[in-house]
């Protein structure tokens, strides 16, 4: 049930940029460069039509070519596709594109970021385990960690990342995994993954790393430690505000086999006559049990439609990116010289706590979404909200279009107001996600609804 083998242009991927640079100027075939992946990868001449996008598999299911051959493809024995809620050529493409951007040797693409969440921990948790995070997270993947996800019996430990220490102090018998954003949405905040990697390899867990607001542009987790690298891909991989969807690439690389503790992955799985994900699929087997026993039972599948319009976004994620990160930069520098704007929370900033960090592990940037605060507080944050004309309010990041938001109202508003605050949303708080407009032009929208602000 796994996809089908795909003739690929670049069958020997490069472990980062910086192992390119030192062969010199090597042949492409063995040796693609980022861009040259972002495009290429997953992504050949349809071999029957010799179509040169990837074609929109808009079908349900495949015929088989014999009742033996349907058995097999049941029974995992065979690759190949069997209905479109667990695998689809499109959305293959798509997952063996991200994969290779992040260096992972497979993905598992779903519905939405919120879905993989749940896809990757699906895998090996069960009733009454523990899982620790950062207090540093989107306010829905708080909510979904907090509330929604005590239904399955899981418990999420909430830590603050600052101090790496501060997962080895929260580590119980029964935890699974640790799971934190390298770059923290609403933003500004950059966690410092090495050391926290150590700390779950020590307690034999895996490191589960949300890299949405960095894409693989900007941060590739895998080479810093971590085991598994989330996305939700409806945000700065897509890039165009116009699809939905989410991604779980595993690095391969976690011995699941190292205890009893992983048995979802481990143990004999009764829907498949026993069979054994890790003893079968070995460094596959997180992305097998995803796609054969996540996608199939809770069926968050992510529709071909929009896995071709991310696979179109992903061919300009480079350029994006470049010119994201430089709107950013100048756009916080703006307001931290504005005398309406009490603080600014961008690593790109040297005056930011992140700045080091964002150098070490973005060196091409900070990304484009941060905060500031207001010194008018909450009505302050109101008017610019609603004065702004070039920038759009509404809840999303990583789009084309400039966007802003108040996070206290919306994406944080099922929260206390202590985690509100924790988690950087307090009530002077605004959002921004730059988008790739002339930065001029959205300098100049953002000046004016501060000077409104300001005369009221």
């Amino acid at each position: 049930m796994n996809d089908k083998p795909r003739k690929s242009p670049s069958p020997t991927l490069p472990h980062s940029e910086s192992e390119r640079s030192a062969a010199g100027r090597p042949d492409w075939r063995s040796n693609p460069g980022f861009e040259t992946r972002a495009i290429h990868s997953g992504a050949p001449p349809d071999p029957t039509t010799g179509a040169r996008i990837t074609p929109i598999y808009h079908t349900t299911a495949y015929v088989f070519d014999d009742v033996d051959h349907a058995a097999s493809l049941f029974d995992l024995s065979t690759f190949g596709y069997i209905y479109s809620r667990l695998t689809n050529p499109t959305v293959a493409a798509l997952e063996e594109k991200i994969a290779s951007l992040e260096n992972g040797r497979g993905a598992t693409a779903c519905a939405s970021g919120h879905a993989a969440q749940m896809l990757a921990l699906f895998s090996f948790m069960e009733g009454g385990d523990h899982f620790i995070a950062s207090k540093k997270l989107y306010g829905g993947s708080i909510t979904q960690f907090g509330k929604t996800f005590k239904k399955f019996g899981w418990e999420a430990i909430f830590v603050d990342p600052s101090d790496p220490r501060n997962f080895a102090r929260a580590l119980t018998p029964k935890c699974k995994a640790i799971f934190l954003e390298n770059l923290a949405n609403p933003g500004g905040v950059v966690v410092d993954i090495e050391p926290v990697a150590e700390i779950a390899r020590k307690a034999g867990i895996p490191l589960i790393v949300d890299n949405t607001l960095a894409s693989p542009y900007l941060c590739r987790p895998i080479e810093w430690g971590a085991d598994i690298v989330i996305h939700s891909m409806t945000k700065f991989l897509g890039g165009h505000g116009n699809s939905m969807g989410g991604v779980v690439v595993d690095s391969g690389k976690f011995d699941w086999g190292q205890s009893d503790r992983f048995g979802g992955l481990t143990a004999p799985e009764p829907a498949y006559h026993g069979l054994r994900f890790y003893e079968t699929f070995g460094d596959m087997a997180l992305v097998m049990h995803m796609k054969a026993v996540g996608l199939r039972d809770l069926g968050p599948t992510l529709s071909p439609m929009n896995a071709f319009l991310i696979l179109t976004g992903m061919e300009t994620l480079a350029l994006r990116m470049q010119r994201h990160c430089e709107n950013a930069q100048a756009v916080a520098e703006f307001l931290e010289h504005h005398p309406q704007v009490g603080w600014v929370s961008y690593a790109g900033l040297k005056s930011s706590p992140h700045h080091d960090l964002a150098r070490k592990y973005m060196p091409k940037g900070a990304g484009s979404v941060f905060t500031f605060g207001l010194k008018g507080g909450y009505d302050a944050g109101i008017k610019v909200v609603e004065t702004c004309e070039l920038l759009s309010h509404l809840a999303n990041v990583g789009d084309t279009r400039s966007l802003i938001l108040y996070p206290a109202s919306t994406t944080h508003r099922q929260l206390t107001d202590a985690q509100r605050v924790a988690a950087g949303a307090g009530p002077d708080v605004v959002r921004l996600s730059v988008g790739l407009e002339s930065v001029d032009d959205i300098i100049s929208d953002l000046d004016q609804a501060l000077a409104a602000a300001a005369r009221d």
